[in-house]
């Protein structure tokens, strides 16, 4: 049957938030030790999970009513009966679903309300007495569900009928009564609402830090295999640079490993400035990196520039660019000569890299890259209001372009957007 579906779902549902709040009393426990032996913050106590079951003590409200009809003192118990047992049901039912916004905002729990209010007000009418505190539990399980704009005018509509039908029963008293409603009624919505905020809040500065940790992670280990693996292909056309020069020229041989011992010092210094995330590129750096890297390869260097002075953070990510486009070039191109241009103006910086490899010719440079290495530059570019170009030039060979704005700084987000992995085959 549906009811009994329910109720296993309600109470396999409570099991598990249950066993949650266990682990986080158990991890909370832990991290109150820890802050208490380092003299470190201490954590937030995560508290008890938010169920029905803490709603429940209310219903000791009722207990009047229930001693009347187990002494005798109400006419015609069997009907008492049924509708004490009928309102505890709907009350159980209704505050368990305030607490899952899909339920409370179910048409099921708010018919369950009204049926609530329906025979809240056939018992009070019919014994009045004990029976009237029926309307206080009215409306807590009313604040509990109904919380937002309308709260305010079911609130005094739920006051106004307490007082109503209460004053058939109770006279004066029935201010009381109607004082109890309104007031059970707006402090739980209060209550429950500011409770859905700072598990809202929490929940939402949980995230932030996870991302923030995903984020530096993902910036680490972009950036660390961006390094290496230029670095190591320099490295590697060095070493057979010297391991071909060594049977007939042993000075220029040393003279590469001088370079290799060089660039692998050069290496280590910038991955300690990667871990600590300090480290800004310098265009001259790059470009005299990349003469070195493709002369050893055998690819005749050609730099051209031309323009005003560029700011730092401009220059690091076209420093970026030189590096990625070189490391494509000395791995991937077959190319023999390779042009790097820097042209720049009062508004824009354009640099080109152009080699005469294998690039399969076409009508016009593509934009986008192939390689995962300049991908992540185009994101890097993009957010700085530039853009990044790649493709096979109409001449044969390969084209790298990026352009830039030079009118003052560029936001420091792009020079913190993380790098993605070492370039591949285009």
């Amino acid at each position: 049957m549906s009811w009994t579906r329910e109720i296993t779902c309600q109470v396999n549902e409570w099991r598990a938030a249950r066993a949650r709040w266990k682990a986080d009393m158990e991890r909370f426990k832990a991290e109150q030790r820890t802050a208490r032996r380092s003299g470190g913050k201490m954590p937030e106590n995560p508290g008890p999970p938010a169920t029905g079951f803490a709603l429940l003590p209310w219903l000791l409200m009722g207990m009047g009513a229930f001693s009347n009809l187990f002494q005798g003192e109400t006419p015609q118990p069997w009907i008492g009966g049924t509708g004490l047992l009928a309102f505890n049901s709907l009350y159980i039912f209704v505050t368990f679903r305030a607490f899952v916004k899909e339920k409370r905002e179910a048409r099921s729990t708010r018919v369950a309300l009204v049926l609530m209010g329906l025979v809240t007000c056939g018992l009070a009418a019919a014994y009045g007495g004990s029976w009237l505190y029926f309307f206080p539990l009215l409306g807590l399980a009313a604040g509990a569900v109904v919380r937002g704009p309308w709260l305010g005018q079911i609130g005094l509509g739920l006051t106004v009928l307490a007082a109503v039908v209460s004053s058939f029963r109770a006279g004066w008293d029935a201010l009381n009564v109607a004082y109890g409603t309104f007031l059970s009624t707006m402090v739980t919505a209060a209550i429950l609402s500011l409770a859905d905020a700072v598990r809202q809040l929490r929940a939402a500065r949980e995230e932030l830090a996870h991302r923030a940790v995903e984020e530096e992670r993902l910036r680490f280990s972009r950036d660390l295999h961006d390094l290496l693996g230029h670095t190591l292909s320099v490295i590697v056309v060095k070493s057979e640079a010297a391991r071909r020069l060594a049977p007939r020229d042993m000075t220029a041989a040393l003279t590469q490993i001088t370079d290799i011992e060089s660039v692998g010092r050069q290496a280590l210094t910038e991955i300690r400035e990667a871990v600590t995330g300090y480290r800004e590129g310098s265009l001259a750096t790059e470009v005299d990196r990349a003469r070195s890297a493709l002369s050893a390869a055998g690819v005749e260097p050609v730099v051209r520039r031309s323009g005003p002075p560029l700011v730092p953070r401009t220059e690091a990510l076209l420093g970026w660019v030189v590096r990625e486009a070189v490391t494509n070039v000395v791995r991937h191109s077959g190319a023999t000569r390779c042009e790097i241009t820097l042209d720049g103006t009062p508004d824009r910086v354009r640099l080109t890299l152009t080699d005469n490899g294998t690039g399969i010719p076409a009508a016009e440079p593509q934009p986008g890259i192939g390689g995962t290495g300049l991908k992540g530059l185009t994101e890097r570019l993009a957010t700085a209001g530039g853009s990044l170009r790649a493709g096979p030039s109409p001449r044969g060979g390969f084209t790298v372009t990026a352009e830039l704005p030079v009118e003052g700084e560029l936001s420091p987000e792009s020079a913190q957007l993380p790098l993605s992995k070492a370039p591949r085959a285009r």
